[in-house]
């Protein structure tokens, strides 16, 4: 599985929310990421940027936690918004998923 966000010369964007606190995007799909290249003039710059799960998880999250850092999660629209999460709860959907994926792939004979 892999997480996208998006970059520049410059970066990874966390632009500020409505409430004034940094927001990293991310989104689950490389279609996605191209419509807001496409889509939203403040990111027509920027390129897609794939990341493993894995490292998402064990690097990617701690370090936008420390940082004081929301996770902005599948942004849409002609300006590029969503849901900003807590790199907390991000992490615990992600396992919920991922144990319900797995139970699932046991229960149909596939144990992974």
């Amino acid at each position: 599985m892999r997480v996208w966000t998006i970059r520049d010369e410059s970066g990874f964007p966390a632009p500020k929310n409505s409430e004034g606190k940094r927001s990293q995007p991310f989104w689950s799909s490389l279609s996605r990421v191209r419509l807001i290249i496409k889509n939203v003039p403040d990111y027509s710059g920027f390129e897609p940027h794939e990341i493993a799960l894995e490292a998402f998880l064990d690097r990617w999250l701690p370090g936008l936690k420390r940082d004081g850092i929301l996770i902005g999660v599948n942004w849409s629209g002609d300006r590029a918004k969503g849901y900003d999460l807590d790199s907390d709860w991000v992490r615990s959907a992600i396992d919920a998923q991922t144990r319900k994926t797995e139970g699932e792939q046991a229960v149909d004979g596939n144990p992974h």
